[in-house]
């Protein structure tokens, strides 16, 4: 019986050894008629790839990589330490010390970049093509001081210095008061349920609802080139607003923009911005917390994504030399949307650059 055995498991195995090499050889010759059909079937995907000789930073494409690999930089783009060589440049500043209502923006940044592996190489609904016309890359956050919130200005204003000199667009996650001292006065496009206009809060002139004022006492505005959309909420006074228009703001509460497409507006808007430098600072609060709740000052009855779309693109065509997007705050963005939004944002603030290529 045990001589049996033995014998059966020798055949057993020859058989089975037998039949493995025939099934390999057959998955060989499979596998190799397979991969030439995707070859045939494959886009090239590289850096290169459309581009008109020069070599641009393409993020590699989810065809080909898993979005869920890697590390997680703006768009999947390269990570680089300084803004040398770039056109644009995506930049945190992970702060909230200067909020008044809830915190968490601090982690602002880092969530979007998260959210940011969805999106895709061109605007498909622009046909924009950024990654053909502009070198672009993540440089990392500025170095900020969690306990020391005019501490943290300071940083802010040395790291967009070197930023600045070296003729890069600095995409940011913070508001930019750099930007208007270097090509100041400025125009601004301020998207926002509140002004930011006051003048002190708890006994203090810094804070994320003050620095528009700062900006005109210091000159860095163009006041005759602001204009302030989605502007609403409850208010200190009758009039929240009056001193905007005092300064001559354009001032577009959101009863202005209810019911109805913004591309009116910004043809408008443009006229008023003319070929001088511009800035666009976006807060994600001006959108209903429908569709960012993740924020730390929300307000009912904001616009749309849609229309947050509009505004951007109506921007195509300004001299644009800065943006930013702020007020994302991931721990009441219980499903990501509020971050995921934030990204798709500064992707089409990105789009309205100068020199950015657009197909017919």
């Amino acid at each position: 019986m045990l001589s049996l055995l033995k014998t059966s498991r020798i055949d057993i195995r020859g058989t089975l050894r037998r039949s493995c090499i025939r099934i390999t050889d057959t998955f060989s010759e499979v596998s190799a008629v397979c991969n030439k059909t995707l070859d045939r079937r494959r886009p090239c995907f590289t850096p290169t790839r459309l581009c008109s000789g020069k070599r641009y930073n393409v993020p590699p494409s989810a065809e080909f990589v898993a979005r869920v690999s890697g590390i997680a930089t703006m768009g999947k783009l390269p990570y680089q330490e300084t803004a040398d060589g770039l056109d644009a440049a995506f930049v945190g500043v992970p702060i909230d010390t200067g909020t008044s209502n809830r915190p968490g923006t601090r982690f602002g940044p880092r969530q979007i970049r998260a959210e940011s592996a969805l999106l895709r190489a061109y605007n498909s609904g622009t046909r924009a093509a950024p990654y053909e016309s502009l070198m672009v890359a993540d440089i990392g956050d500025v170095n900020v001081n969690v306990y020391d919130l005019k501490d943290t200005c300071r940083r802010i204003r040395e790291a967009y210095r070197t930023i600045l000199a070296t003729g890069c667009i600095p995409l940011t996650m913070v508001h930019l008061y750099p930007v208007f001292v270097r090509h100041g006065p400025v125009g601004l496009i301020h998207v926002d349920a509140h002004a930011d206009t006051s003048d002190v809060v708890l006994g203090e002139k810094i804070g994320h609802g003050t620095p528009f004022r700062r900006c005109v006492e210091e000159g860095l505005l163009d006041c005759k080139r602001v204009v302030q959309i989605g502007l609403r909420g409850t208010g200190y006074s009758p009039d929240a607003y009056e001193w905007s228009r005092a300064q001559g703001f354009r001032v577009v509460q959101v009863e202005e923009c209810w019911f109805k497409s913004l591309a009116p507006l910004m043809s408008a808007v443009r006229t008023q911005m003319g070929t001088g430098p511009v800035y666009l600072s976006f807060d994600i609060d001006a959108l209903d917390p429908a569709f960012a709740p993740g924020t730390g000052t929300p307000e009912i009855a904001g616009l749309t994504s849609i229309q947050g779309l509009e505004i951007i693109r109506g921007c195509h065509g300004l001299n644009l030399v800065g943006c930013d997007l702020v007020e994302v705050s991931p721990p009441y963005d219980t499903t990501g949307n509020t971050a995921l939004t934030a990204a798709n944002l500064l992707f089409e603030m990105m789009c309205v650059l100068p020199k950015t290529k657009y197909y017919d």
